[in-house]
């Protein structure tokens, strides 16, 4: 299990950012953190045992990446090198193997959401709920939701959406807890900003709740650096909940069409 150090984490933010940022943007760079060590553990351990960090990414490429701009995702972290192109009608699939990898953190997620047998609705939204934070960490359950909303149920849209603010709050039914790990990097003052409280109470009273609250409980299970799961293993389940434009992602004329465009080509100017 992905455990952060206090003073690493404080010390991995820009000189003076910590007292710039809301409460919001400290829980989106903590979150944003923690994928990143879970990545760059399992690679570690990939390497340890095969001499080379596998197909998805390397170690070394880990270890050479600058953090991207703050608010930024991974995609726009200064490289030397292109992107690996996309094929002409890009596939969700071939996203996550050319843009959201290594991807661990949302692929355990949907794999604890599988491995304990809840709806295979909830299974793939554990597994879209955080790609977004490749290309944006602020308000990544609005962004997370919109990218996806044409293509999936809305229930599916729903959940992702409304995830981010339940996170801050706990439910005993569910048996989600409030991450101990706020109150220990925080502290004990930690509280969401207005807009996250009143998206939280308008979710909790809402016929969906279930549908974002079970992202929040399979979350927790889903930093683990001694586990390795293939995006393959989850194709079929794709292919019955994300429903693929023909004309391939960025190409279809949706409103969101531009948000995929931007995965695929970070680096262009305009």
């Amino acid at each position: 299990m992905v455990e952060v150090d206090r003073k690493t984490f404080l010390a991995s933010l820009p000189a003076g950012a910590l007292a710039a940022m809301s409460h919001e943007d400290k829980a989106e760079e903590l979150e944003h953190y923690m994928e990143e060590e879970l990545d760059n553990r399992i690679a570690a351990r990939r390497a340890g045992a095969d001499g080379e960090a596998g197909s998805i990414i390397t170690l070394e490429e880990l270890e050479q990446e600058e953090r991207s701009p703050r608010g930024t995702g991974r995609l726009f972290m200064p490289r030397e090198d292109e992107f690996p192109p996309l094929p002409d009608k890009p596939t969700v699939l071939d996203f996550f193997r050319l843009r959201f990898a290594p991807a661990n953190h949302v692929l355990q997620s949907a794999t604890h959401a599988l491995r304990t047998g809840q709806p295979e609705r909830t299974v793939f939204a554990c597994l879209m709920h955080d790609v977004v934070l490749n290309l944006i960490k602020v308000d990544h359950g609005w962004w997370g939701a919109q990218l996806v909303e044409p293509y999936v149920d809305e229930r599916v849209a729903w959940g992702i959406r409304y995830h981010a603010a339940l996170r801050f709050y706990p439910d005993e039914e569910y048996g989600y807890e409030y991450p101990e790990m706020y109150n220990r990097i925080f502290g004990h003052d930690y509280v969401p900003e207005p807009y996250i409280k009143e998206a939280y109470e308008y979710a909790r009273n809402h016929r969906w709740y279930g549908e974002a609250r079970l992202i929040t409980v399979n979350d927790t299970y889903a930093f683990q650096d001694d586990m390795d799961v293939d995006i393959e293993e989850f194709t079929d389940i794709i292919g019955r909940q994300f429903k693929q434009p023909k004309e391939g992602l960025g190409y279809d004329n949706s409103p969101v069409a531009h948000m995929w465009r931007t995965i695929a080509f970070p680096n262009r100017p305009l």
